[in-house]
């Protein structure tokens, strides 16, 4: 799970971080293993991103509906005048790739930097470029790592990253020519938010696909969001069922 500050300054970055500790305090409940691979923090504070790896049975698929735009509407604690902002943050959620699944990763296609680790400090933080950063250069994913004690141990967890990556990049191709058979093809922009968590002038969270609510925010943020990723899959499921029945009956007319 990678997340990323938007569209909010330093309220889009701490926005990112609270969404960071939503995910990890979901995972933890859940008694999965939840692993910190990167961590890029903000100037003032939050971060500007950051990269979750979350081990347990059905992780994935339970995740898969977070990917989007979440949009958070508040009174501002950054702002002197205590005016209401709005702010944005990513979340991208793709499937770990197991070994034995082959995506082809020259070396000569990649450029490979290291660097002094940033962030959290610890015993081997800014003492040794530890740190690696991975830049694919034929589809330009770059890819950071910089948590592990080693710089070994950074360059394999980001090469594992970018096999995901690459994997993730080729299922969407396939995915977008199926959309586009079904006549129907979505973007993710910052126009078309999946979630808005709204604290100002009233609480509660939306999920804008689903239509589904949650008054009680500050449990949301503490993780409680299995009530959004049952609503999720309930409506994916009818979404597919009406896809596959729309595009069985246009082959038929065909």
């Amino acid at each position: 799970m990678s997340i990323h500050a938007g569209t909010g300054g330093t309220d889009a970055q701490d926005f990112a971080e609270m969404l960071l500790r939503m995910y990890s305090r979901w995972a933890e409940k859940k008694g999965f293993r939840v692993k910190l691979v990167d961590y890029l923090p903000g100037e003032e504070a939050g971060i500007k991103s950051a990269v979750l790896l979350i081990e347990g049975q059905n992780a994935y698929g339970l995740l898969k509906g977070e990917k989007g735009i979440h949009r958070l509407i508040r009174i501002s604690p950054f702002d002197a005048n205590a005016r209401r902002h709005t702010s944005f943050a990513s979340v991208t959620v793709i499937p770990e790739i197991e070994d034995d699944i082959e995506v082809e990763i020259r070396p000569e296609d990649l450029r490979i930097e290291t660097m002094r680790a940033s962030g959290h400090g610890g015993q081997h933080v800014n003492k040794t470029e530890s740190a690696v950063r991975i830049t694919h250069i034929p589809t330009g994913i770059v890819v950071t790592c910089q948590n592990e004690r080693s710089q070994h141990l950074n360059k394999a967890m980001a090469l594992k990253i970018l096999k995901a990556r690459l994997f993730q990049l080729e299922k969407q191709k396939l995915e977008e020519k199926k959309e586009a058979l079904i006549g129907e093809k979505r973007e993710i922009s910052w126009g078309n938010q999946i979630r808005t968590y709204t604290l100002h002038p009233y609480k509660v969270v939306k999920d804008h696909r689903t239509q589904y609510e949650v008054y009680k925010v500050d449990e949301v943020l503490d993780g409680e969001i299995d009530g959004f990723i049952r609503e999720y899959l309930l409506w994916y499921t009818k979404e597919k069922l009406q896809k596959q029945k729309e595009s069985n009956y246009e082959k038929k007319q065909n």
